[in-house]
């Protein structure tokens, strides 16, 4: 019992969602803050911020979760397929960001686990205006991954799910993948100009 008591404490501040979360984000300012990021190019900027976003980031929980029944019907094969494009298309989001990042703080508010689920709640804070992003997480083993983020109550999963499954419904699984392929092609191409 008291061996109990004594590991307890370790093992739930090192499975702590917030505490994992607080150096991550550290990390990730920093990168945005970068003034070497700001002036490479696109192609460099992503690889450099999906590096870091992966350490904390689930991109198959976050692929499985947008696609729905879809995801069970695919082969192993496909649903590695599916996550890489969906990856490359988040990648262009978080590129976007980094002009828009001028030294921002994020303050951490609350945290609310259940069972192997956790919401981190921040708030991005500069001197014009806050901006609440909560961020979803799963434990896997003794790792908290963020499958989803929520900003200004707008949840990225349910964006793209809804988005998706329209073309589903309407087009097919083939299509859906046509297009994320689409705008893929002209999101490099368009960094390339720029």
């Amino acid at each position: 019992l008291l061996i109990g008591s004594l590991v307890a404490p370790s093992i739930y501040a090192a499975t702590d969602p917030t505490e994992q979360m607080r150096p991550f984000l550290d990390k990730v300012t920093t990168l945005m803050a970068d003034p070497s990021l700001k002036k490479a190019p696109r192609q460099e900027q992503c690889q450099r911020i999906i590096t870091v976003v992966r350490e904390r980031f689930d991109f198959r929980e976050m692929s499985k979760r947008v696609l729905g029944k879809q995801w069970r019907e695919l082969s192993d094969q496909e649903q590695v397929r599916f996550e890489d494009l969906f990856t490359q298309l988040l990648q262009y989001a978080y590129v976007d960001k980094i002009d828009e990042y001028a030294g921002q703080r994020i303050e951490f508010t609350q945290q609310r686990i259940k069972g192997d689920r956790a919401e981190v709640q921040t708030l991005l804070v500069d001197s014009h205006r806050t901006i609440p992003i909560a961020y979803i997480m799963l434990l896997k083993g003794e790792e908290w991954m963020a499958y989803d983020i929520v900003v200004e109550g707008v949840s990225l999963v349910r964006n793209y799910m809804e988005q998706f499954q329209q073309i589903l419904i309407k087009e097919g699984y083939p299509a859906l993948l046509d297009q994320i392929k689409s705008k893929i092609s002209q999101l490099e191409n368009q960094y390339k100009q720029g």
